[in-house]
């Protein structure tokens, strides 16, 4: 069963040589095909250590063009946001774009971002975690924000991380909107998110991903492999389904066909 890591990170407050490894040892060990990696340090990060991270990730997929590729991270909050996002797609070869913890996905900051990334045809990957004991923090959005974002422009591919953190709450939120996927990474807060994922969203509708190396791998991996669907819906969520959201044939690697 072929295999696809689509939300995995470099944390750029770490040794970045040693995550790299740990990146390719872990594709290694679990027979992984392709990473498709972002940086994260800061929850508010300025605009050199944007720099940083997009050249850092930037390097590392062109390291290893066969296994590795790249998300351009971006504030939106930035004046030179736009500009991030034409020189990681253009320019360093990013294949799609990261929203974190900044700014709210729906702000309007994010406009200009959303009408260019529907112009390249680049998913937008964003995190949202809705919590339920530890507080928000400033600016996370939640399926929610989402949901405004989706509706706002109906164009733009939306990936909504971690199944929104509270799966019930996220599914809800998405439900019926045809650009938005969820992820499965760093989902620890429910046994069965996975099949609540798929029955009400679709089996095309969710992509595997596991937050490492900030999360652990095996655990979403697990909940996919032991999940109650059918090994069509499994093969679907490790690997077809990223790569029809991302619509790109890959032509190195080991990459499903």
């Amino acid at each position: 069963m072929k295999l696809i890591d689509m939300h995995a990170h470099i944390w750029f407050s770490r040794d970045v040589e040693k995550e790299k490894k740990l990146i390719l040892k872990n594709m290694e060990k679990y027979n992984v095909d392709m990473t498709f990696v972002s940086g994260l340090k800061s929850h508010v990060s300025p605009e050199d250590e944007v720099k940083t991270i997009n050249e850092g990730v930037s390097r590392f997929a062109k390291e290893n063009p066969n296994v590795i590729k790249g998300y351009v991270y971006i504030c939106p909050e930035h004046k030179n946001a736009i500009d991030v996002l034409k020189k990681g797609v253009e320019e360093q070869g990013m294949i799609g774009a990261k929203i974190w913890v900044s700014e709210y996905c729906d702000s309007e900051t994010v406009n200009p971002l959303a009408e260019k990334l529907i112009d390249y045809n680049v998913p937008l990957l964003v995190h949202a975690f809705k919590k339920s004991v530890q507080p928000q923090v400033a600016r996370e959005a939640t399926s929610v924000n989402v949901r405004n974002l989706a509706l706002r422009y109906p164009e733009l591919k939306i990936i909504m991380a971690h199944i929104g953190g509270n799966c019930y709450h996220g599914v809800q939120n998405v439900y019926g909107l045809d650009n938005v996927w969820v992820d499965v990474s760093g989902t620890t807060n429910s046994s069965n998110g996975v099949e609540y994922a798929v029955e009400n969203l679709g089996e095309d509708k969710v992509l595997f991903g596991t937050d490492f190396t900030g999360c652990s791998f095996s655990m979403p991996y697990g909940k996919v492999l032991e999940a109650q669907i059918s090994d069509e819906a499994k093969e679907k969520i490790l690997c077809q389904n990223t790569l029809r959201v991302f619509d790109t044939k890959f032509k190195v690697g080991r990459a499903c066909k």
